[in-house]
């Protein structure tokens, strides 16, 4: 990675949803500093996908939920990198947490892995996003939730509690970082079903999409998209939270 290229760091970005923004940035000219938890071979070969693109790629193990660990990997590459146009806060934690057995520990872990660790990240690589030389500045865009705007879903009580800190977190970031950085982020629906749980259950799926006017689940690349407009070409737009969900948020 040189100067010469504009380089975003995605967290989470060797799979899904994360991938698919990697693919996205990589296609409009962007280096790549992908984050992942645990698989290696996972990361390698998005690396390779991304690499055979075009994109020069670094792969970074990032563990979010060790907040103090979370801030020193941030703060090291703040300063090791060339330079660092946009930051993508895609990694994230979805588990169910049924209210009678809710614990201190589950609350905590998705309040650091949805909205510290992202804060943190932020503190960390906002000076160099405020150096940007993209014509819109420097762009932090977050991936939110739809539900956590006002649609809540039984047993996610930690999961939308962590969201909803993270859709404060952006709104305001965009005070704090205007006018060098833009702060937005994309709330879906669904862009891609849980690989587990109750929502890989067909008759879930399907009992949801009867509530989607558009009548079809998205796709990664539906919220990828979103996410490169927002970093790239929504110039004059900071403090957004932008709906991707089919029109969910109607009914």
């Amino acid at each position: 990675m040189t100067q010469a290229r504009p380089i975003a760091i995605v967290t989470g970005g060797t799979r899904r949803v994360g991938l698919a923004i990697g693919r996205a940035l990589a296609r409009s000219g962007l280096d790549l500093v992908l984050t992942y938890r645990s698989d290696e071979g996972e990361a390698a070969e998005a690396k390779r996908e991304l690499e055979a693109a075009g994109a020069s790629v670094r792969l970074e193990r990032l563990v979010l939920d060790d907040l103090a660990a979370a801030a020193e990997w941030a703060e090291r590459l703040a300063g090791d990198l060339p330079r660092a146009d946009v930051l993508i806060h895609n990694a994230s934690s979805y588990d169910r947490t049924p209210l009678p057995g809710l614990s201190p520990a589950e609350l905590m872990n998705a309040y650091a892995v949805n909205a510290a660790g992202p804060a943190l990240i932020s503190r960390a690589l906002a000076p160099r996003l405020a150096g940007s030389t993209l014509a819109g500045g420097g762009a932090v865009v977050a991936m939110a939730d739809m539900h956590v705007m006002g649609r809540p879903r039984k047993e996610l009580l930690a999961y939308s509690m962590s969201k909803a800190a993270l859709v404060e977190m952006v709104r305001s970031l965009a005070r704090e970082l205007a006018p060098k950085v833009r702060v937005n982020a994309v709330a879906p629906g669904v862009v891609a079903w849980p690989e587990s749980g109750p929502e890989a259950d067909e008759g879930e799926r399907a009992a949801y999409l009867r509530r989607v006017p558009l009548a079809r689940p998205g796709t990664p690349e539906d919220a990828a998209e979103t996410v490169r407009w927002l970093a790239l070409e929504a110039k004059y737009t900071t403090g957004e939270i932008i709906r991707v969900d089919g029109g969910r948020w109607l009914s």
